[in-house]
């Protein structure tokens, strides 16, 4: 990658749109998701076959990836002797611990709640970032961006929010939103050394392989595998791969807390997406556009010289 493109990658102006691109992707997903879900016959209460298919996605995304990253450098790409353990590290949080408690949890939480307690990892990412790997300072305008973000998040699943607690739905839930916090950090590490492009190729194919396999051990399957349903398998495949090649190019050349932040908009996203794709109703009037403006404030706060 030259100078200029790394300037670019380290500027406001590239920065945010792109993460914000991310941002569009990741939200389509949930639209997405449930759509493959009803073509390929898959019970939302069936976590092997939901192993299974998370699996199918993300080993698809990782050959995408490594076809992107091996036409970018003009050859196969192939990772550095000693970024392999690197490599597996980074998919045990990203992709194995985070997806596993991720499907897990959501079949035992409500999606608001879901939506809620993913948002959290924005601040776990921050915490992580400043407080065990040292990267960057904790300040107070930081917290407050994330809070205020938080607050969009909360006010946008506002209608249906129960407030009890159940481990194994959302406790499984924060364990994922902690998984991919690490994962994140790991990534900022890491591609100080290593293609970041090609730790995500490798790392979604390690990940994925292991979703694959503890989703056909357990009986995971397809009941049906219409063209409809190769289609949305390839185009979620595509959203990882375009999505978190570009995060984690942004991570490299960015300080953490300048992009994390762009996370809260991934719910945001999602609930519009639905109510689109899916025809959900909304339910809410002055909520979206106020959990809208929260969001955007709690970047500009963060961000803020």
């Amino acid at each position: 990658m030259s100078s200029a493109e790394k300037s670019r990658l380290s500027s406001k102006a590239y920065a945010y749109p792109l993460a914000l691109l991310c941002c569009g992707l990741w939200g389509s997903a949930f639209p997405a998701i449930k759509i493959g879900y009803r073509l390929l016959g898959i019970d939302p209460a069936d976590t092997p076959s939901l192993l299974f298919f998370a699996g199918c996605r993300f080993l698809l995304g990782g050959m995408i990836t490594l076809i992107i990253a091996s036409v970018s450098e003009k050859r196969f790409a192939v990772p550095k002797k000693a970024s392999w353990g690197r490599i597996l590290l980074v998919a045990l949080f990203q992709t194995v611990i985070q997806y596993f408690f991720f499907y897990v949890g959501l079949a035992h939480t409500s999606g608001v709640k879901a939506s809620i307690l993913t948002a959290s990892n924005v601040f776990f990412i921050i915490l992580i970032s400043a407080v065990l790997f040292r990267q960057e300072t904790l300040s107070a305008k930081k917290l407050i961006g994330c809070a205020l973000g938080f607050l969009g998040v909360l006010l946008v699943n506002l209608n249906g929010l129960e407030l009890s607690f159940h481990f194994s739905g959302d406790g499984f839930m924060l364990i994922s939103a902690i998984a991919y916090s690490f994962s994140s950090v790991l990534i900022k590490r890491y591609s100080a050394e290593e293609n970041p492009i090609v730790i995500t190729g490798y790392q979604f194919l390690a990940g994925g392989a292991v979703l694959v396999c503890a989703g056909l051990v357990m009986g995971g399957h397809f009941a049906a595998f219409p063209v409809g349903g190769m289609l949305i398998l390839l185009y979620l495949g595509m959203t990882a791969s375009v999505s978190y090649s570009i995060w984690s190019l942004l991570l490299k050349h960015n300080p953490v807390s300048r992009i994390a932040p762009f996370d809260f908009f991934n719910p945001v996203v999602g609930v519009i997406l639905s109510a689109l794709l899916l025809h959900e109703r909304l339910g809410m009037g002055w909520q979206l556009p106020a959990a809208l403006i929260l969001v955007c404030i709690g970047i500009i706060v963060v961000n803020r010289e």
